[in-house]
């Protein structure tokens, strides 16, 4: 019967040795299944919604300077500005930035219009992002082109009811 009270107890350094690899091996791990993850999934309406905003032109990419945090921990507030770099004459102006997200219930998060009376093509504004998505800009010249920038934003707190 004594030979089961003989248990042995782990000291305080024993203890946090063990503790400190196995976080160290569960860190590794989760850093490698995020890089192992799928290129993230485009809702159909996003689709839709690219279509009908780029008329089947194709965007000139990372014309559009975009400031958007990589990790929103609450979706619900997720601040955002946005930069084209345009001369706003009257020959040649920004019309429209439109903020487009991949994986929310609606696509289309905003439409801002503009005009040379601008004078600078610069928005701020605050979004909701339902879960870790790219976050797509468009900015519309006067000339017709598209441009566009992608940013992947990764949500902890969904902010689209979800």
């Amino acid at each position: 019967m004594r030979e089961f009270a003989k248990i042995s107890r782990l000291n305080r350094r024993q203890f946090l040795i063990s503790a400190t690899a196995a976080a160290g091996f569960l860190s590794l791990i989760a850093g490698r299944a995020d890089a192992d993850a799928p290129a993230l999934e485009r809702s159909k309406q996003f689709e839709e919604t690219f279509a009908k905003l780029t008329r089947g032109a194709t965007p000139v990419a990372n014309k559009i300077t975009v400031d958007l945090p990589e990790l929103a921990d609450n979706g619900n507030f997720v601040p955002i500005t946005m930069i084209v770099d345009s001369p706003m004459t009257d020959a040649d102006y920004v019309k429209a930035i439109h903020l487009v997200s991949t994986a929310n219930p609606v696509a289309l998060v905003a439409t801002f219009h503009l005009s040379p009376i601008n004078a600078i093509a610069r928005v701020q504004s605050r979004m909701r992002l339902a879960k870790t998505q790219d976050v797509i800009v468009l900015a519309e010249l006067s000339s017709g082109q598209m441009l566009m920038s992608t940013t992947m934003v990764k949500v902890t707190i969904g902010g689209c009811g979800d």
